[in-house]
């Protein structure tokens, strides 16, 4: 009996060891077959990893012969036209009026001040007065002159004595002259009493004060002639030779006002010490204009004529370590960093002055976030481009605007 158990303990447990062993060697199998696809997978994610991939989905264009404005800049001064001083031509008399003040527009004779006249008045009076009596004294001395010359055949009277009544009656002739002068000026004096413009313009100064003595030529106001101011612009030596006499030019104040002037005259003669020559630009309108001022520092640019340049889009222009570059598409997709000058600017394009590659593609859209040697995938410029006036101005806006079509060629 206890045989028959042992033969079925052993019998069990080789059957336990056999199913073991089936479990083990199916298990060990099942891996090895299940690896294989997992092989074939990374060796597929390997090659994937070789194939270079796109940074940036990107535009392009070509750079376009476009019709830009000579300029020339230059920096100066604006200044009256002419400014004329208006002072007192009487002496010792009060000023009892003042009817005008700075910034007021006047026309050529009106009365400006007023002086007291009283005591012109009376020196009139006094010079009339002597006036009529020089003339009684020479009526009389005439008519003894004339006396004396009907008796000079009778021999009534000496030579002598008809000689000494024809010198009275010069005599009296010229005290009259001389009272009739007096007269005059005193009357002139009179007139003097109102101080009155001497031509058309604006009031940049006042310094008469109601109330106070002044003597002959104290000044009183000063005028801007006509209301004209010019620009004082420096010009170098080596750049005068391209401005004429009826230039056109476009003066910009520091708060911004911007005016059109003409050239007036140009300096005969350059400074020894900055070698610059003035060149006066005539600036109407001034009372219009209110940006512009007397005293003020303007710059401007002289307009010189029109020339073709090649321009790119403003943000195909990427700005980095102090330079100027651009992004040029090579025929395998990838980019090229290349520094560039830059010139003039017209509305979203700006001019590039260095030499470009024949047949240069440049990166428009996206060209900010590129780095040399990037590969991109270039995509068409879209139809309706947006107004010069949203384009971007700078490498960041260009950036931004690139970035949505980057996120949809990484969704793709």
């Amino acid at each position: 009996m206890k045989s028959m158990k042992r033969s079925t303990l052993v019998i069990a447990l080789v059957a336990l060891v056999v199913v073991l062993a089936a479990v083990f060697f199916l298990t060990r199998k099942s891996p090895d077959k299940a690896g294989e696809p997992s092989a074939a997978a990374a060796k597929a994610g390997k090659d994937g990893a070789n194939t270079p991939k796109p940074a940036l989905t990107v535009t392009v264009t070509r750079p376009e012969a476009t019709e830009l404005t000579l300029t020339l800049a230059a920096n100066g001064n604006v200044a009256a036209w002419q400014e004329a001083v208006v002072g007192s031509e009487s002496n010792g008399l009060k000023l009892a009026e003042v009817r005008v003040n700075v910034g007021d527009v006047v026309k050529k004779g009106q009365v400006l001040a007023v002086f007291s006249p009283e005591t012109v008045r009376a020196d009139i009076a006094q010079s009339r007065a002597s006036l009529a009596e020089a003339r009684a004294t020479a009526a009389d001395a005439a008519g003894n002159a004339a006396r004396a010359r009907t008796l000079q055949a009778t021999g009534a009277l000496s030579q002598q004595q008809i000689n000494q009544y024809q010198t009275t009656e010069q005599t009296a002739k010229a005290r009259v002259e001389a009272a009739e002068a007096v007269l005059a000026a005193q009357e002139v004096r009179g007139r003097n009493t109102q101080v009155l413009a001497p031509d058309d313009g604006v009031i940049s100064a006042r310094t008469a004060t109601v109330g106070s003595v002044v003597a002959a030529g104290t000044e009183l106001f000063r005028l801007i002639r006509q209301g004209r101011l010019e620009w004082r612009a420096e010009v170098t030596s080596a750049e005068l030779g391209r401005i004429a006499v009826g230039t056109t030019a476009f003066v910009v104040s520091a708060s911004g006002a911007q005016v059109r002037g003409k050239v007036r005259s140009i300096a005969p003669t350059v400074d020894p010490q900055t070698r610059a020559a003035l060149v006066y630009v005539d600036l109407p309108n001034v009372q219009q204009n209110t940006g512009i001022k007397a005293g003020m520092f303007a710059r401007g640019d002289f307009e010189l004529g029109r020339s073709s340049a090649p321009t790119v889009p403003q943000i195909a222009i990427v700005p980095r370590d102090g330079f100027n570059n651009v992004f040029l598409l090579k025929p395998d997709n990838k980019v090229a960093q290349l520094k560039v000058q830059i010139g003039r600017r017209l509305n979203d394009r700006i001019e590039i002055t260095s030499a470009l590659p024949e047949g240069a593609r440049v990166v428009v859209q996206g060209a900010g976030f590129l780095n040399d040697g990037d590969l991109v995938r270039v995509v068409d410029a879209p139809v309706s481009a947006p107004a010069p006036a949203a384009a971007p101005t700078s490498a960041q806006p260009a950036a931004q605007s690139a970035q949505p079509a980057a996120s949809a060629a990484a969704a793709k």
